[in-house]
């Protein structure tokens, strides 16, 4: 792994995640998460698609340099549990073992940042799948008890932190833009460009690849779709949103690294991967 002068060892953050995991996983990837965390060096454009799937989620993505993770929640017996399904999920294994709690650790190790050094603002995406009202009230009960940790909105102005977080999948619009106080920031959709909502509510658009591309990597991007994707990227930047896609080829191999240069040509401000360690190469070698 690279190191720089900002790598660190980072003791005993992972004590939360680990209890979480180790009873999920097999016996050697808990054992391993044990050791001591080294921080990779900062991607700026690196986002951890469902980031919990991964043996040690979020401490697996903060090795690789990641500055984006997402999580799943599910609110089932008063707890915010993280699974892609919800058959998935078990009792103990909620964000705030996963994230919440690691990341405050990684904080107050960093002197007030997750990566030392580095400038920007780590993003913690938040896909609620079950009931959005409810759901999300428990997402900004949990949130509020990490004040030191996550960018809060109060009175029309936001208040920095090291850490912003994003509510995308259902998420209760009408209730997020009437709250004079929250900790939660929404994630819109590709039609949301032309909104005109404010960055103090809507820093992020999000949208599924295929809904606006055809092309997967094979062979040169269509020039019609390569001009779509940047004048897309240039109008969200000018509103001052930041662009995610979901649903990019990736499988390693050519296409997908044809479809990550483009991705990083053209501005988008996230770059979605389930392949930690394919990503980090990637970007270290393309000087993003």
């Amino acid at each position: 792994m690279r190191t720089t002068g900002t790598t660190r060892l980072v003791r005993g953050v992972v004590a939360a995640a680990l209890a979480a995991t180790a009873a999920l996983v097999p016996a050697t990837a808990a054992t391993a998460s044990s050791a001591d965390v080294v921080l990779g060096t900062p991607h700026a454009r690196a986002h951890a698609h469902n980031d919990y799937e991964h043996q040690r989620p979020l401490l697996d993505a903060l090795q690789h340099g990641f500055t984006s993770v997402e999580a799943d929640v599910w609110l089932i017996d008063g707890e915010l549990r993280v699974a892609h399904e919800s058959r998935q999920t078990r009792p103990g294994r909620t964000l705030e073992s996963l994230y919440l709690a690691p990341l405050r650790d990684v904080v107050r190790a960093g002197g007030g940042r997750v990566y030392p050094g580095w400038d920007g603002t780590f993003q913690l995406l938040v896909d609620i799948k079950s009931d959005g009202e409810r759901t999300y009230a428990a997402v900004e009960r949990a949130l509020a008890a990490y004040p030191e940790v996550f960018v809060r909105y109060a009175d029309g102005q936001v208040h920095g932190g090291p850490v912003q977080a994003v509510i995308s999948g259902n998420r209760p619009l009408a209730t997020m833009t009437a709250a004079r106080e929250r900790y939660g920031f929404y994630d819109g959709r590709s039609g949301d460009v032309r909104s005109g909502r404010p960055t103090t509510l809507m820093p992020l658009v999000s949208e599924s690849w295929t809904t606006m591309f055809s092309w997967r990597g094979s062979g040169s991007m269509p020039a019609a779709q390569r001009t779509r994707l940047r004048d897309y990227v240039a109008q969200a930047h000018a509103s001052g949103y930041r662009v995610r896609f979901w649903n990019t080829p990736d499988s390693a191999g050519a296409a997908r690294e044809a479809v990550w240069r483009e991705l990083l040509a053209a501005g988008v401000d996230h770059i979605n991967t389930d392949d930690l360690a394919g990503l980090d190469r990637f970007l270290a070698a393309n000087g993003g």
